[in-house]
């Protein structure tokens, strides 16, 4: 089959789950194609990458607030449209495959769908009222108003697809979506180089090495993990921990104005969005890894690319206890139960100083994705939706 792909939030392929998606679909024997923004270092408007046709569009930037929302998504629903017209004039395709958020990507796909009769795939990665409610603190009218648009997506596709058990419950009970085709395709990561060289130098000198690695956004919690370094290095002495914070986003310029308020510069490197090189190396060289989203409905229900990547290199990690990241992990991580700086830090502390439970925990972690998590079981997954789908 011809298959769409359709992203607004990350380009391809530094968006790893898209890109993973869209390679195992050309492995199985269909042709693909991507739209997705210009952004991120990644502005070619139109090429071809091991056999997958990408189309990048202008998108006013990553939003901020209520009129930055506004101007990112109609700025890339207008992008979309305009290259979803140009893939369907020079080759067509019989699927479109609509990776959220947002939830109005299917006013992209509901023309094709009534005229061409086009099947339509919605790839939930996250829930996007409940993102809304998290970043904003209240249910309001735009609550509301995508809640409508999630359910006027389920009303139209032809399959759903999420990344965990607990996302899929909610959008089928939204949607009363329990047929035809539902499945859950989990992030993985894959191909990553786990024999990267150790790079001593990124610890400045310091006993231990401290790592975060994603999204520094509203939702993410990076705030929390730089307050948990001024807890250590200013209230608790601990000048024997270098931290790492590899990653871009709308927040990032003031998580780092708020980490020089601090006087931590010195012990944070923030080096923004990094070469896969670089992160690997990063990875590979870290005593410890934190996912400080914290706990909210939202994050309750979101799998972290971060956890399992820590997973994958072997790392210890310390976390919110998100219900979902507790299931990734198991007993790979240590838990904080409360949205705390203070305690965030006191954990990381109590880890670094535990190195047996640490490299324990690594090894659980290690065997947990290898053999219960692996991209290898989603792929069979996702290859069964699409050849459903062609039945």
């Amino acid at each position: 089959m011809r298959v769409l792909i359709i992203v607004e939030n990350l380009p391809v392929p530094l968006d790893r789950r898209v890109w993973q998606e869209a390679c195992a679909l050309r492995d199985a024997g269909h042709e693909v194609t991507v739209i997705c923004p210009r952004m991120r270092g990644f502005t070619v408007a139109e090429e071809e990458i091991d056999r997958i046709n990408i189309y990048r569009h202008w998108i006013s930037g990553e939003a901020t607030g209520i009129r930055g929302f506004l101007a990112e998504y109609s700025s890339a629903l207008l992008g979309e449209w305009l290259c979803a017209l140009k893939v369907w004039r020079r080759r067509g395709f019989d699927v479109i495959h609509l990776c959220n958020p947002p939830d109005l990507l299917f006013l992209v796909a509901l023309p094709f769908k009534w005229i061409a009769g086009v099947k339509v795939i919605y790839d939930v990665h996250d829930l996007w009222p409940e993102m809304f409610e998290a970043k904003f603190k209240r249910r309001g009218v735009f609550y509301w108003a995508v809640r409508l648009a999630e359910r006027a997506t389920l009303a139209i596709v032809d399959g759903v697809i999420a990344t965990n058990q607990s996302v899929l419950n909610v959008v089928q009970e939204r949607g009363r979506k329990t047929e035809p085709i539902v499945s859950i395709v989990r992030t993985a990561p894959h191909l990553l180089d786990t024999q990267a060289p150790i790079e001593p130098r990124l610890k400045k000198g310091r006993s231990f090495l401290v790592g975060y690695i994603g999204v520094m956004g509203d939702a993410d919690g990076v705030h929390f993990l730089i307050e948990a370094a001024h807890h250590l290095v200013g209230t608790r002495g601990r000048t024997d921990i270098q931290f790492l914070l590899m990653g871009a986003g709308p927040e990032y310029e003031n998580l780092v104005r708020l980490r020089d308020v601090l006087g931590l510069a010195e012990f944070v490197d923030m080096p923004g969005r990094v070469s896969d090189a670089f992160l690997f190396s990063g990875l590979q060289t870290m005593d410890l890894g934190v996912a400080c989203d914290p706990i909210n409905d939202y994050n309750n229900h979101c799998t972290m690319n971060k956890t399992l990547e820590y997973m994958a290199f072997g790392k210890a990690q310390v976390m919110f206890g998100t219900r979902e990241g507790q299931f990734s992990a198991g007993e790979s991580a240590r838990y904080v139960m409360e949205n705390s700086a203070t305690q965030l830090g006191d954990a990381i502390a109590e880890l670094l100083d535990d190195r047996e439970s640490r490299e324990k925990m690594g090894r659980i972690g290690l065997a947990r994705l290898s053999q219960e998590l692996n991209w290898e079981k989603s792929t069979r997954n996702l290859r069964a939706v699409y050849d459903r789908l062609a039945d």
